[in-house]
């Protein structure tokens, strides 16, 4: 029986479109293979919304969001944008994003492929094995905290002000996402506070250590993250899950995608209770080969596989498009930021032509 499900693509600025492109194509071909409908609907937000209609995320394209089965982003932003006031700018489309549909939690998983082993910037010894999962909380903390503006003081003075804060609540809910992402992985979760210096920390491993008391199958280590920003680097096999809070995520994310040679490879999802799920790859919009035909679409591929995995349960369409991928780098297919001697130089188009053939293998 055929399954039906709409998606809502936000293709954004820069490459996204391109990669997106490539995407739907591939996901054109899964749904043949699996007996998949998608219902696509397309929406604006970030730069080309701002473009268009004057804000970041306009109403309609939450609304669309909000009556879809899953979203799949490409990037957003760019230099066109840079100078906006910062709730105008590009971001502040992918902020309202995530806290209109409630996506609490961000997963970002960093995994080093045999085949692209070399082209991390560490040694083989050091990366060879590292499989992370990083789960990030995504609507609270010093991104959304308050007060917080640019305010003149008594001398004129500009002064700039952010409020990291957490509720008791909000840390629940991230723990137990990560407790039962650990649970399914090898049982291990290391939580990254700053808990020696901050009493928003304090109360976030406070509440992580009595939470774990429900997950006795899972164990529990804590690190300050400043430690563990240098334990990603020094020796990332000691890791497994990794939970923290929104700005320590955004950082220890991006330091662990870089352990695989290419940011450009890495997907990503972020999830709410009960709305669709939005799945998007970690790279920006690389405004600067934008249009050149020079875009890794392999990220923004595996953001679809993550959809068909976690938001449509359609584990074996995503396993096949994994699949495809491997096997695109196994036959030495490259874009030009993982490319190395000897292998194979593709364009987007041609990479996302390599992965169709794979598919239909």
């Amino acid at each position: 029986m055929t399954q039906n499900y709409r998606i809502t693509l936000l293709p954004g600025d820069g490459i996204g479109p391109e990669i997106m492109a490539v995407a739907v194509d591939v996901l054109k071909v899964v749904g043949t293979k699996f007996d998949i409908e998608f219902a696509f609907q397309e929406a604006l937000i970030g730069g080309a919304a701002i473009d268009a209609t004057g804000e970041p995320l306009p109403t309609a394209t939450l609304d669309t969001c909000r009556d879809s089965d899953a979203v799949l982003l490409a990037a957003i932003g760019g230099y066109k944008w840079d100078n906006l006031p910062s709730h105008q700018r590009p971001e502040a489309g992918l902020l309202g994003l995530r806290a209109g549909l409630g996506l609490f939690a961000n997963l970002r998983p960093a995994q080093i492929l045999p085949q692209l082993i070399d082209a991390s910037t560490l040694k083989r010894e050091v990366v060879e094995g590292v499989d992370i999962m990083v789960v990030r909380e995504l609507t609270g903390g010093i991104y959304f905290g308050k007060p917080k503006g640019i305010f003149e003081t008594e001398t004129g003075e500009k002064r700039g002000v952010n409020t990291m804060v957490y509720s008791e609540s909000e840390i629940e809910r991230i723990g137990r996402v990560a407790f039962e992402t650990a649970r399914k992985r090898s049982g291990k979760l290391c939580s990254v506070d700053k808990a020696n210096v901050l009493e928003v920390s304090q109360v976030w491993r406070d509440r992580i250590t009595k939470l774990s008391a429900e997950y006795p199958d899972v164990e529990l280590s804590h690190l300050y993250v400043d430690n563990a920003a240098m334990q990603l680097v020094r020796a990332p096999k000691q890791f497994d899950t990794i939970v923290t809070g929104n700005l320590f995520g955004d950082i220890l994310s991006d330091a662990a995608a870089m352990l695989t040679g290419s940011i450009g490879m890495l997907p990503s999802a972020s999830l709410g209770a009960s709305s669709p799920g939005v799945y998007e790859p970690v790279h920006g919009s690389a405004p600067d080969i934008a249009g050149q035909d020079k875009a890794n679409p392999l990220a923004q591929v595996l953001s679809a596989a993550m959809m068909l995995r976690y938001g449509l349960n359609q584990p074996q369409a995503a396993d096949s498009i994994e699949k495809a991928v491997l096997q695109v780098l196994e036959q030495g297919d490259r874009t030009g930021d993982i490319m190395s001697p000897g292998m194979n130089l593709l364009g987007c188009q041609a990479m996302g032509k390599s992965l169709i053939q794979a598919l239909d293998k």
